[in-house]
């Protein structure tokens, strides 16, 4: 039996009454809220609420842009390194061909760091939509290709010292909300408009549902996958420009141990690891939790990587409760 698909008109009425999904990720961000306010000190303060604020956006986006290929029924395995060549593309430009430009340097150095972003997921787009390999093989094929060509053009190294404008993306906010929040905010507002109420969506939807009857329904299914690689990797991209704002720097490592999480999160906030079902309300929901545990567990002294190891007990126990209700869709 094939999963229910989405139109954009019952997207909507299921955003709204999706009650399981937004109730258990509100119910998870509530108990570590709980949890952590009386165990770990310091936990309910401005600074510390400040501070995830200014955390969650770069996993948020990098997450944002995993959910789509996921939706799809595909993963894009290269989108922290589509990140990181967006952020080193942005970089070059501001310190060297449109240094002179002065203040309209940034920009454009932004609006083409983020064109490059798109390319990538075009060009994994194509390959899948028209060569028709996998895209776990073409995304990790482009991840590799990105690793090394950002590591031969800048020789294992990093690029430091923006303008001043950087710093105040990475470092300021805007009615006491962060400013690097308000972009993930804004990006996640328009992917759920995009998702549910666009016929985009309703697409991208449908062929995570049932690619046959998909491409039998007369949707330009190529069009589509290209769609949705490019979508992900101009995510991906703005990932890296808040990313670069915040460090004040860009290197092709930056954000490399955020791959795997970024797929913990979909599937955590209820994506089907099949395709052809993803929220992103509940994804942002999800994402809030697993920053709070992070923090929490930080302020009671845990090492982070037992913060990892947590977010992966996470993943196991919600897959096996949630897998014998997939199976059945």
């Amino acid at each position: 039996m094939n999963k229910p698909l989405n139109t954009p008109s019952s997207a909507g009425i299921r955003l709204g009454g999706d009650t399981i999904e937004v109730m258990a990720m509100t119910a998870l961000l509530i108990a570590s809220i709980v949890f952590f306010s009386l165990l770990a000190p310091g936990f309910l303060t401005a600074t510390n609420f400040n501070s995830m604020s200014m955390q969650l956006p770069e996993l948020g986006l990098l997450s944002l842009a995993m959910l789509v290929p996921i939706i799809s029924g595909g993963l894009n395995l290269s989108v922290t390194f589509t990140a990181n060549m967006a952020g080193l593309t942005t970089a070059w430009l501001v310190q060297g061909l449109l240094a002179g430009l002065g203040i309209l340097s940034v920009p454009m150095a932004i609006m083409v760091g983020l064109l490059v972003g798109a390319s990538a997921g075009f060009l994994i787009g194509f390959i899948v939509a028209y060569v028709g390999a996998h895209p776990i093989l073409v995304s990790l094929g482009a991840m590799i290709f990105l690793q090394g060509v950002g590591e031969f053009l800048t020789r294992g190294g990093g690029i430091s010292g923006m303008p001043e404008v950087f710093q105040t993306i990475g470092s300021g906010s805007l009615l006491g909300v962060p400013i690097p929040m308000l972009i993930f905010l804004a990006a996640a507002a328009g992917l759920m408009y995009v998702m549910h109420f666009t016929r985009t969506g309703f697409s991208i939807y449908m062929l995570g549902s049932n690619p046959r009857a998909t491409e039998y329904s007369g949707i330009n299914v190529k069009r589509v996958l290209m769609t949705v690689y490019t979508l992900s990797g101009l995510l991906a991209g703005l990932a890296g420009m808040v990313m670069l704002a915040r460090f004040n720097s860009v290197r092709v490592g930056h954000g490399e141990s955020y791959l795997l999480i970024t797929v913990l999160a979909c599937f955590l906030a209820g994506a089907n690891p099949f395709g052809g079902f993803g929220r992103v309300l509940p994804l942002v929901l999800g994402l809030m939790s697993l920053q709070v545990i992070a923090s929490g567990m930080n302020l009671m002294g845990a090492s982070q990587h037992l913060a990892t190891a947590v977010w992966g007990a996470f993943l196991i126990i919600v897959m096996a409760l949630r897998m014998p209700f997939i199976k059945q869709s």
